[in-house]
């Protein structure tokens, strides 16, 4: 760091612990503070208190622009409250970033207007270092917290794509739609194994009718739930083994191993009410 930065840093660190009121008071006016802390302005004041705080140790460690240091650490604390608030209230990354970069216009402002010429220049670059920092930790926290919020969607998205009915006493079923990939595999698995228990199911029917395209990657798929089944005490079926599908493993060479298979969805709980000694006929 040279002499220059140095100087400039700590002008910075000595106006932000001088003007602490008057920036807090600032700050608690602009979108970010005031649309999360709706209670009341003081609540957004004593926020941004928090705020210049934690900005005054960073000044004082004198990397303006690393965003590795550890003063950082309480600067990310209260931001990622905040943004995660505004996420909440359906302000997407690039929204919430405007917010953020919102803080730099009245220090600058403050800085340029209120320090001497002979520390002026020196605080103005590192004021401005300073607050660019502050806008990359808002990024990185909202962008972060944005694919948060898109993995929980999609988690949820697919378990509701994948229900488990129960079908009869002991006997459930998974009708699967779609494309079958490792992700929901994963979530087809953990559901039906619960619903194993839960429901003391002795046979499970994959029902595979909505599933446009079975490959050796699907087939592989179907055989990991079989043995996971298996391996809970239950037999597994699967289901909707159309004409074109029955060519397409056949032509593949694919083995599906001692899964058992059925045309149908009536084919597969015909076989499964037999499995637990239930016999219904067929109109």
């Amino acid at each position: 760091m040279t002499v220059a930065e140095s100087s400039g840093a700590a002008a910075v660190a000595e106006f932000l612990r001088a003007r602490r009121e008057q920036l807090a008071q600032q700050w608690a006016d602009l979108a970010l503070f005031r649309a999360v802390y709706t209670s009341g302005r003081d609540v957004a004041v004593n926020a941004a208190h928090g705020l210049v705080d934690a900005l005054t140790e960073v000044a004082r460690d004198g990397r303006m622009d690393d965003v590795t240091v550890p003063a950082l650490d309480q600067v990310r604390a209260l931001l990622a409250q905040v943004i995660a608030a505004r996420s909440q209230a359906g302000a997407g990354p690039l929204q919430v970033a405007g917010e953020v970069a919102e803080l730099k216009r009245p220090v600058i402002a403050m800085v340029g207007r209120e320090l001497a010429d002979v520390d002026r220049g020196a605080a103005l670059i590192a004021a401005t270092d300073l607050m660019g920092t502050v806008r990359l930790v808002g990024m990185e926290i909202s962008l972060s917290d944005e694919g948060a919020i898109v993995a929980r969607q999609r988690q949820q998205l697919s378990e509701i794509a994948t229900p488990v009915l129960k079908l009869w006493d002991r006997v459930v079923a998974v009708p699967l739609i779609g494309t079958l990939d490792s992700a929901r595999t994963q979530v087809v698995m953990e559901t039906l194994l619960e619903a194993i228990v839960d429901e003391r199911a002795t046979v499970a029917i994959l029902d595979i009718t909505g599933v446009p395209l079975v490959d050796t990657v699907v087939a592989q798929h179907l055989m990991k739930t079989a043995l996971a089944v298996r391996l809970m005490g239950a037999r597994c079926v699967v289901s909707g083994i159309r004409p074109q599908i029955a060519q397409t493993i056949v032509q593949l060479g694919i083995d599906l191993g001692d899964i058992i298979t059925r045309a149908t969805l009536a084919d597969a709980l015909e076989w499964a009410l037999g499995q637990v000694g239930t016999s219904v006929g067929r109109a």
